[in-house]
């Protein structure tokens, strides 16, 4: 018998991160406070909330990950299917403006009372090594057998993933022990790492060095939800917390605020060993981690996102806003440009997923160098199809989520 059901799983394992990922990068704390107190004033100034109850929000993370092959991709489904998270929408962020040799999805509910329960997210990136702009055939095969040869997972957590699927849940006295394993997994690594290996992935990409110049994974990031963007880097900067320049995704607008806006402290100095090509083992410093924040708006239709990406394609969004945006929900609604619960405007769709150019935005922001991609097309079979075969899940589309919440 199931005491523990996924979804209770899910919050304690969002619970358990985010106090490592505090105890691992204090400013996290301050983040999460800084959120905290953003929320109150907002809900206190707007006490109708339309996108999710102050609890929710307050309440609500995402974290990010990044693997090395689809067969650790694989791993990660399996062990996310016992949280209740299943893989949605599928991302290609070697296309953004500043490209990372990376595709992607995000592991998160795609019931709205689950949602409504715990709403946790992570989004999950795995390199794509087999692109030649990115990788030369030589590194392209060190890089694939150094991550063949790394266990991110142990195989008993993953079977142990398996069977709490399959049953919807798990029996109190287990709950624990898997929780606290899954969240051990993600932990940083004190391991040396050897400073040569790492330094030349480094060369490529920042992110592919993260990725495959160390033996473990780790959360990247673990992001609160605010409910005032704009506010909270305002208040992030004056307490001396350096932040990006530039909010990520749609501006700052009088109507409906739509998709997702996010923002980051500066990635800190982290303390890492490194072994160097002679076998000493020095101190040093990683600059990988950093703390993001976002502000969820309205889903839209595919009609909308056509307008938005319309507007984003211009130097100033927010001059031309208005061009493609009306100013009310019930012009939106009218206009079939974003989902309402049943087509009332007072009842928005909260949007639950991602943008892939804010996603490379916030990345490059946070490195110190830009990736490089090479001459040539895109010859790799990286796609949504090509995901779902290898990781034996299926990934939902967002569009038919949400066409599916509208509609209740």
């Amino acid at each position: 018998m199931c005491s523990v059901e996924t979804w209770q799983l899910r919050a304690q394992f969002a619970a358990g991160l985010s106090q490592m990922y505090g105890a691992e990068v204090p400013a996290y704390h301050t983040l999460v406070d800084v959120s905290s107190a953003v929320n109150a004033a907002y809900a206190a100034a707007s006490p109708a909330l339309r996108l999710g109850s102050l609890e929710r929000v307050t309440a609500e993370r995402h974290g990010a990950i990044r693997v090395g092959s689809a067969a650790e991709l694989a791993q990660v489904a399996d062990l996310f299917s016992a949280f209740g998270m299943h893989p949605v929408g599928f991302y290609d962020l070697r296309e953004a403006a500043s490209p990372v040799p990376v595709v992607s999805t995000a592991f998160r509910p795609v019931d709205p009372d689950e949602l409504a329960r715990n709403p946790f997210r992570v989004f999950t990136s795995m390199l794509a090594s087999a692109d030649i702009r990115f990788f030369t055939a030589d590194l392209r095969g060190r890089v694939e057998r150094f991550v063949a040869g790394r266990q991110l997972f142990d195989p008993g957590l993953i079977a142990s993933a398996h069977l709490i699927a399959a049953a919807g849940g798990c029996p109190a006295d287990e709950a624990a022990d898997f929780v606290a394993a899954a969240v051990s997994a993600f932990a940083l690594s004190r391991e040396p790492i050897d400073r040569a290996w790492y330094d030349e992935l480094a060369a490529v990409s920042a992110v592919a060095a993260d990725i495959a110049g160390v033996t473990s994974t780790h959360i990247n990031h673990l992001t609160p939800r605010v409910l005032d963007i704009d506010e909270l880097q305002r208040a992030m900067t004056e307490r001396g917390i350096t932040m990006i320049d530039h909010i990520q995704g749609p501006p700052r607008v009088s109507g409906p605020q739509v998709l997702l806006r996010q923002t980051s402290f500066r990635a800190l100095a982290e303390p890492r060993r490194f072994r160097t090509p002679s076998g000493e083992v020095v101190d040093g410093t990683l600059r990988v981690r950093f703390g993001e924040v976002e502000q969820r708006g309205i889903a839209l239709t595919p009609l909308g996102r056509s307008h938005y990406d319309a507007a984003m394609a211009c130097a100033d969004p927010s001059a031309v806003w208005g061009e493609h945006f009306p100013a009310t929900d019930a012009e939106m609604a009218a206009s079939g440009l974003a989902y309402y619960h049943g087509g009332d405007p007072s009842r928005p769709v909260v949007y639950e997923d991602f943008l892939p150019a804010s996603a490379a935005g916030i990345f490059r922001s946070n490195l110190d160098t830009d990736a490089v991609a090479g001459a040539g097309g895109d010859t790799t079979d990286y796609s949504l199809d090509w995901m779902a075969g290898q990781i034996g899940h299926h990934i939902h589309d967002p569009y038919d989520l949400y066409e599916k919440v509208a509609s209740s």
